[in-house]
C-alpha cells in the first residue's frame, strides 16, 4: 500500500496513520514492523517518524504466499458474485454451505471456492470474512481481501456503521406489524451451540432486533429484519422469544423441508476509502416457492 502524504497528514508520525487512519490492530503494526515493512521516500523507518509534505509511505501489507492458510483448500464450486474491487468482494451464499471450514466441512465452503477462484487468478488470498452466516442462512456476505481492508471495515463493523438487512418467513404474525425486540442472549448451560434470550443476566449479551411485517398469510409471515446489535443466532433467538421463530429452524423451532426461512438480502457498509455502499441480493427460490405455496400476500 502507498499513501502520498497530504496536508492533512502532514505533521503525524506513522503510528498516527498505523492506528488512527487505517485502523490497523496491534499484531498488524507490530509485524510491519518486525519484517522490514514501513518505508518512506524508499527507506526503512520507525512508527515515530514524522510526515512531511509530499512524503511517499510505503506498507508492505500485501498477503504473500507464507500468510496463505494451508487448511483452506482450494475447490471449484460455484460462486455468486455480487461486488468486487481491490479491498473487498461480497457474495451471494446459497444456504446450505458454512461460511469458513469447521468439523465435517472441509471442501464445501464459502472459503474453499474463494480460495479456487484467487488461486486461478494466481493471487495469494488469505480468507477474511467482515460478517458471517450460518451455513442454513443465505445471502450477502462480505470478505476482506487485504489486511488494511480488513481493519477498515473491522473498525467500522464496531462503530456500528454497518446496516444489515435480513428477510425471514416466520411461524404466526408478531403482536405488532413492526417493534424493536431488545432480550439479552447468552449460551444455554451446557452447549457450545444453543443461545437463550433472557431480559437481563450477567453473562449475557445486550442484543436489539427491529422488525416489520412485509408479507402475510394464515400462519406465516415474512418479515423484514434489521439487527442492531451482532450476536450469534441473534435474529433466531428474537423470533422464538417473542413466539414467532423462524420456519423451518430445526434449532428454536422444527424442522422443516424448505429448510430455514432466513436470508441477509442487503448489507450497506463503507469502503475503506469511505465510500458508503450497498450490496444487495433478492430473495432465493426457496422464498418464492413457499410464497406460492402459502399464498402470502403483500401488506397494503
Amino acid at each position: 500500500m502507498t499513501i502520498v502524504t497530504d496536508k492533512s497528514r502532514t505533521g503525524k508520525t506513522v503510528k498516527d496513520i498505523l492506528f488512527g487512519e487505517l485502523g490497523l490492530s496491534r499484531g498488524q503494526v507490530v509485524s510491519l514492523k518486525n519484517n522490514d515493512g514501513i518505508h518512506v521516500n524508499g527507506k526503512h523507518v520507525t512508527v515515530r517518524y514524522i510526515l512531511c509534505k509530499k512524503d511517499v509511505l510505503e506498507l508492505d501489507l500485501e498477503d504473500s504466499d507464507d500468510d496463505i492458510n494451508k487448511h483452506i483448500i482450494p475447490v471449484e464450486l460455484s460462486l455468486d458474485i455480487l461486488y468486487e474491487d481491490d479491498d473487498v468482494i461480497c457474495v451471494n451464499k446459497p444456504a446450505g454451505m458454512p461460511t469458513h471450514p469447521s468439523h465435517n466441512h472441509h471442501y464445501d465452503t464459502l472459503a474453499n471456492a474463494l480460495a479456487y477462484y484467487y488461486s486461478e487468478k494466481g493471487i495469494p488470498f488469505v480468507f477474511r470474512a467482515v460478517n458471517r452466516l450460518d451455513r442454513e442462512t443465505s445471502g450477502v456476505v462480505l470478505v476482506a481481501k487485504n489486511r488494511a481492508a480488513s481493519a477498515k471495515l473491522s473498525k467500522s463493523l464496531q462503530e456500528k456503521r454497518f446496516v444489515k438487512t435480513y428477510h425471514a418467513v416466520v411461524c404466526g404474525c408478531p403482536k405488532e406489524s413492526c417493534g424493536s425486540i431488545v432480550a439479552y442472549v447468552s449460551r444455554r448451560e451446557g452447549s457450545i451451540i444453543y443461545r437463550k434470550a433472557a431480559e437481563s443476566g450477567s453473562e449475557s449479551e445486550y442484543a436489539e432486533t427491529l422488525y416489520e411485517v412485509a408479507e402475510q398469510s394464515n400462519g406465516y409471515t415474512l418479515l423484514k429484519i434489521r439487527p442492531i446489535t451482532g450476536r450469534t443466532h441473534q435474529i433466531r433467538v428474537h423470533m422464538q422469544y417473542i413466539g414467532n421463530p423462524i420456519y423451518g429452524d430445526g434449532l428454536y423451532g422444527t424442522d422443516a423441508e424448505e429448510g430455514l426461512m432466513l436470508h441477509a438480502s442487503s448489507l450497506s457498509f463503507p469502503l475503506p476509502g469511505g465510500e458508503v455502499i450497498s450490496v444487495s441480493t433478492p430473495l432465493p427460490d426457496r422464498f418464492k416457492i413457499f410464497r406460492r405455496t402459502n399464498e402470502i400476500q403483500k401488506i397494503p
